[in-house]
């Protein structure tokens, strides 16, 4: 858990550093106020987890800036204090916002078990946001299937990198499972309580990724309105993964690696230092040593980030997975139909173990979860998966009889991609959704196998 910042406004002083003072011992970060201006304006330039705020102060009163405050910060938790106690005056705190309602003079200890709680609210409301805005891959949360060498080598080499505390780099092709590696590092880690923080750098604009990254205070850009905890906050004492680093424009690379060299950054529009403790994993599924040479990615930035490699195999490369699999994503698919699916023919078995699954495990989980919805029995069967998948003839003869595939596995890969392109009109990112791969993967393997749009 990061270190709280604490405002204490009173306008009496032998108060005010009483409280400063055994917050101080307490472990707290405290900056006193004596007034509601001066509170204001403290505010406007430092971010606060939790503010102790006396409601009777010459001039404005506290009950009075109690919502300007919470305006600027949402998840700010207020404490007021008052020497004299009515429930009318605590139910209108409450009512203004206030976290809780303490007499003066402050019992020490009643004031640090409310400060325990307020701080543990206020880490839940700001969590709570973060998850309300993330959209999970479907797949993320699975149990994880390790039946092959390939996948076994993987997840040793995460058994020893999370012993360590440093930069990790996973590499792969889009949909091979990063984001559950990462979960999985993190979770082995002596970060294991802290939060496990994911942003996707390739879906965010220059602009919004500084913002989600670092955080930015209001106004800093068009529509923000209030300070916003970035993720480097949120993850603050747990991990920050990074999908996609390789998408990640200049600026935001420079930042990066400032905050990799020094542990601290600033807010977006901000002049606040803020500590920077969290463990930082990245991931991306492009050839980042060969943008480094065309200048596309910074060196200094790759090195740092690339401590400990981790290359995770496509699918295609561990079949060993994919049936395991396939029996994981049917139980799970199962809870969909009022009539859950038993099983899975033999036939149905073959094509799926011949098929070359370019989108890899994110593909095969989509796969399933189509046919399982679509399935005319109790048991999946060939004609209920996706025509992509069963599209070349010869996929489909193995899958009928059992036989030796007859087509190299680039040229099963081939007619996939275009049979996926043809039947969403060459729109790439209905293809790229359909193949489960990111748009920008989609465009290499068109690349690679000289596919191109028909006049």
């Amino acid at each position: 858990m990061a270190k709280l910042r604490i405002l204490v406004v009173d306008d009496e002083k032998p108060g005010r550093e009483m409280i400063a003072g055994a917050l101080e011992d307490a472990g707290y970060t405290v900056t006193a106020a004596e007034s509601a201006e001066a509170a204001l304006a403290v505010a406007t330039r430092t971010y606060f987890e939790i503010a102790v705020l006396d409601i009777k102060m010459p001039g404005r009163s506290g009950l009075e800036i109690l919502p300007e405050l919470l305006a600027a910060n949402p998840e700010l938790q207020v404490i007021m204090l008052s020497a004299v106690w009515s429930f009318e005056s605590a139910m209108e705190a409450m009512k203004k916002g206030a976290f809780d309602f303490l007499k003066k003079p402050a019992d020490l200890d009643e004031l640090l078990a409310t400060m325990a709680r307020a701080g543990e609210r206020h880490w839940l409301l700001a969590e709570n946001r973060y998850l309300k805005e993330k959209l999970e891959e479907p797949f993320a949360d699975e149990n994880i299937i390790i039946k092959s060498p390939a996948l076994r080598e993987v997840f040793s080499t995460v058994a020893r990198a999370a012993e360590a505390d440093t930069t990790v780099l996973l590499r792969g092709e889009s949909g091979v499972g990063k984001e559950v590696v990462a979960r999985t590092l993190h979770t082995a880690s002596l970060r294991s309580s802290g939060r496990f923080i994911a942003v996707n750098c390739a879906a965010l604009p220059e602009t919004l990724l500084e913002a989600e990254l670092f955080g930015s205070e209001k106004g800093a850009y068009t529509g923000s309105n209030v300070r916003r905890i970035g993720r480097f906050e949120l993850a603050s004492g747990g991990t920050l993964f990074l999908d996609e680093i390789g998408d990640v424009p200049p600026l935001v690379q420079a930042k990066l690696l400032r905050v990799l060299e020094q542990k601290t950054f600033e807010r977006l529009g901000g002049t606040e230092s803020i500590k920077s403790d969290c463990r930082i994993v990245a991931a991306t599924n492009q050839d980042l040593e060969e943008m480094v040479k065309d200048g596309g990615f910074r060196e200094d930035l790759y090195y740092r980030l690339n401590v400990i490699q981790i290359v995770i195999p496509p699918l295609r490369q561990r079949r060993e997975d994919i049936l395991p699999l396939v029996e994981l994503f049917i139980r799970r698919s199962g809870a969909q139909r009022a009539r859950p699916v038993a099983g899975i023919t033999p036939a149905a078995k073959d094509l799926l173990m011949s098929y070359s699954w370019p989108g890899n495990v994110r593909e095969l989980h989509n796969a399933i979860q189509r046919a399982c919805v679509m399935a005319r029995g109790d048991a999946l069967d060939v004609n209920d998966f996706p025509s992509h998948v069963r599209g070349s003839d010869a996929a489909a003869d193995t899958a009928s009889l059992g036989a030796a595939p007859t087509l190299p596995l680039a040229e099963v890969e081939r007619r996939h991609i275009l049979g996926a392109l043809e039947h969403h009109n060459w729109v790439l990112s209905q293809a790229a959704a359909t193949l489960g791969i990111h748009r920008n993967t989609l465009r290499l393997k068109m690349n690679e196998y000289g596919i191109s749009k028909p006049a």
